[in-house]
């Protein structure tokens, strides 16, 4: 059975609704309102196999902050409703992508125990039209609400866009091996606790 999670969320800010299958194809069908976001997050879905449905509509006409943050808050969510009580899984995942010049590295805890690491720099305030600043709000609040440790850092790089996108791959394929099934875990909490 699919492993699946479902969240609304509505301010005045934005409204945001997103659905995620953590056991999908990479299938995607992504509107934000902001071109490169919704590329960065069909990457997202694609390299870490998670069928994704994100629909936001946000106070652009402000600045991108609210929306970037508020749909990493709710991508988070659903992804911890999607993965329950955490039983089974493999817990830890690594990825290390290469992109053109650049090479990002994302490791990830899917602990219950949220934190972000972030050892990644910019070298162009913004990519199209979207401040280079947000990929880290996006990140912090994605592993904030997921209930993940993710450790990102880009280990050398000079474009922008190739930064960002390593990263988001990154954290996708990462994503990927930690939330995967462990047959040998026999659907108990990956934790000497007994659960996360």
């Amino acid at each position: 059975m699919a492993r699946t999670g479902e969240v609304v969320r509505e301010t005045r800010e934005t409204r945001i609704a997103i659905r995620v299958n953590l056991d999908g194809e990479g299938a995607t069908r992504i509107s934000t309102g902001i071109g490169f976001l919704d590329h960065m997050l069909d990457s997202l879905g694609r390299h870490g196999s998670l069928d994704l449905d994100i629909q936001a509509k946000g106070d652009l006409h402000i600045d991108f902050h609210h929306t970037v943050e508020d749909v990493g808050i709710v991508l988070g969510q659903a992804v911890r409703q999607a993965l329950g009580d955490f039983r089974g899984i493999r817990r830890f995942g690594l990825a290390v992508i290469p992109m053109d010049e650049t090479l990002t590295r994302c490791a990830i805890d899917l602990s219950n125990r949220p934190y972000l690491v972030w050892r990644t720099a910019f070298p162009t305030p913004k990519v199209g039209d979207m401040d280079t600043e947000l990929f880290k709000e996006f990140h912090h609040a994605f592993a904030t609400n997921a209930g993940a440790c993710v450790h990102l850092e880009t280990l050398y790089g000079a474009n922008s866009h190739h930064i960002a996108e390593s990263g988001f791959k990154a954290l996708g394929r990462a994503l990927r091996e930690a939330a995967e099934i462990d047959p040998r875990a026999g659907g108990q909490a990956p934790s000497t606790k007994g659960s996360l």
